[in-house]
């Protein structure tokens, strides 16, 4: 064996495997298709769309990443530390409903409090503490809150981020005796989207993944698995290739075990072809890709006067949120520089909850009021000009993935989404566009929904989840409660795709937590 362990993924669950694990004295290694991202890195995507978009084929290396499938679209971070390099640093415990949902209440775990002491670990680890920040978007969201007649839920939100008196100066690690790296403080540059410069964020490369390597666990970046053979003598063989340098043979390694962090659709990718092509496991689970949400989400963003003040004055990405009913949550985002291509997202705010007559109407307002309609697209400093508000339900909706060729995946083999049982994630939530308005009024401003919602009735979102659901045997789900894959013994998936309920608030803490429960159990 190479390793005692490989973990595929450097994300919210393969960092919390890659220090547990070193830290039990097993010999560990991190396979990330991304780079190593630098604050140069960081710099040069906030100027270069072409420096900011991992896709590989077209030579963008950068690490933020777009899909889009049939009934979702999906965003996320490539990269050394997975999407923490991307993530606006929410770091929210969600409510009751969650560990009490019918997906996973019935495996005989009391989730509420097997969960609470690793909610805990993954608070400290990650440097949650209240955010300090509030300027004039934060003025706009409690006005909003109020004029929904929820403004005793308006509130700060609590970050992982370093938050010091002496923003921008570097100091010795705050957080883990000295074991860390060194930080500087939050300046409020807004930034968090496209990577934070400064290092104030408390992304998973200067925490989990870092002490990791100081115990010898060995992160390898440009090393994508495309394969996990089971070994006759126990243990696994996982093949890999570099997604950058195609050309480059890469020897398999060997582990006894192996855990899968690759981030839903990574994971759902290399489980679908090892059971349905190379069929090197062929017993997985049928509920593969059966059961994946999207945490019910819809994105609003209001555009303000040029002449108005600028809603960007400081702060982190998010500062603060509200709960309008009690299973709706709305967060207000900063976008940094380099967002500003999502401008051609943008188009008029339409209520309507039949898809096709929304798309109808979305494009009879473009043609009847073009000026209007598209007024984010032009003017500059469109970033400074606008306010985007993330609206996420404790709702059970749900989109299955199965692997095929289709127009999606341009006809070579890939995931593809259809219709799960149930509710269809959502393009169109109420209250989305309800605040929306509520918040244009309060600001003088200019609601407006994303135009993949309200066009092509797509779902968009950063917090995918599920696809490799619990269950008490292969039939139920994918993995069991140890997040074991059932038939293959320490084959784990620790990541997004193991959360098996909606979570209803930024997933980040959760996965987290689960992740450390999972490393403890093994």
């Amino acid at each position: 064996m190479d390793y005692d362990v490989i973990i595929i993924g450097s994300g919210f669950g393969g960092s919390v495997a890659a220090l547990r694990l070193a830290q039990q004295g097993r010999r560990v290694a991190v396979l990330e298709q991304g780079r190593r991202i630098t604050p140069d890195d960081m710099r040069a995507a906030d100027e270069s769309l072409r420096r900011l978009l991992w896709l590989p084929r077209l030579g963008m290396h950068g690490f933020f990443v777009q899909h889009i499938f049939r009934h979702v679209g999906i965003v996320g971070g490539v990269g050394v530390g997975g999407g923490s390099l991307v993530y606006a640093a929410v770091l929210l415990e969600p409510g009751r409903a969650f560990f009490e949902d019918p997906a996973w209440h019935n495996l005989a775990v009391d989730w509420a409090a097997e969960l609470r002491p690793h909610y805990a670990t993954a608070r400290q680890m990650l440097g949650s503490a209240p955010n300090p920040h509030h300027g004039l978007m934060d003025d706009y969201l409690r006005q909003t809150a109020s004029d929904l007649g929820a403004g005793h839920t308006f509130d700060t939100v609590p970050l992982g981020i370093y938050f010091s008196d002496r923003p921008g100066e570097e100091t010795p690690d705050p957080y883990f005796a000295g074991r860390g790296p060194a930080r500087s403080g939050c300046t409020g540059c807004g930034g968090c989207l496209t990577g934070c410069t400064y290092g104030a964020k408390n992304s998973l490369d200067k925490n989990y993944l870092y002490l990791a390597e100081q115990l010898g666990a060995t992160i390898l970046p440009q090393r994508q698995a495309t394969l996990i053979r089971p070994l006759p003598g126990g243990g696994y063989e996982v093949s890999l290739r570099n997604p950058l340098e195609r050309r480059q043979r890469l020897q398999p390694l060997r582990a006894q075990q192996v855990v899968v962090a690759a981030g839903v659709l990574g994971t759902l990718q290399l489980l679908f072809h090892c059971r349905n092509v190379a069929r090197t496991l062929p017993a997985i689970s049928p509920r593969l890709g059966q059961q994946v949400r999207t945490n019910s989400e819809a994105v609003v963003s209001i555009l303000h006067e040029a002449d108005a003040p600028r809603v960007d004055e400081g702060g982190p990405t998010i500062t603060s949120h509200f709960y309008p009913n009690g299973h709706t949550h709305i967060t207000q985002n900063r976008f940094p520089a380099g967002y500003n291509f999502m401008r051609y997202y943008m188009g008029p705010l339409v209520d309507e909850s039949r898809p096709g007559r929304r798309a109808l109407k979305t494009l009879g307002r473009l043609l009847a009021q073009p000026r209007r309609s598209t007024r984010a697209w032009r003017g500059a400093a469109w970033h400074q000009r606008t306010s985007v508000l993330t609206v996420m339900q404790q709702l059970d909706s749900q989109i299955a993935f199965r692997y095929g060729r289709g127009l999606y995946t341009g006809f070579a083999r890939g995931l593809l989404t259809h219709p799960a049982g149930g509710q269809r994630t959502p393009a169109y939530i109420p209250e989305a566009n309800a605040a929306a308005r509520a918040f244009a009024a309060a600001s003088g401003g200019q609601p407006l929904n994303t135009l993949p919602e309200s066009v092509a009735n797509l779902s968009v979102t950063a917090h995918i989840l599920g696809g490799c659901p619990m269950g008490r045997s292969a039939g139920e789900g994918v993995i069991d409660t140890g997040h074991q894959v059932f038939g293959y013994p320490g084959l784990y998936v620790v990541d997004g795709s193991a959360v098996s309920a909606n979570v209803g608030v930024n997933p980040s803490l959760t996965i987290t937590a689960l992740a450390e429960r999972a490393c403890q159990q093994m």
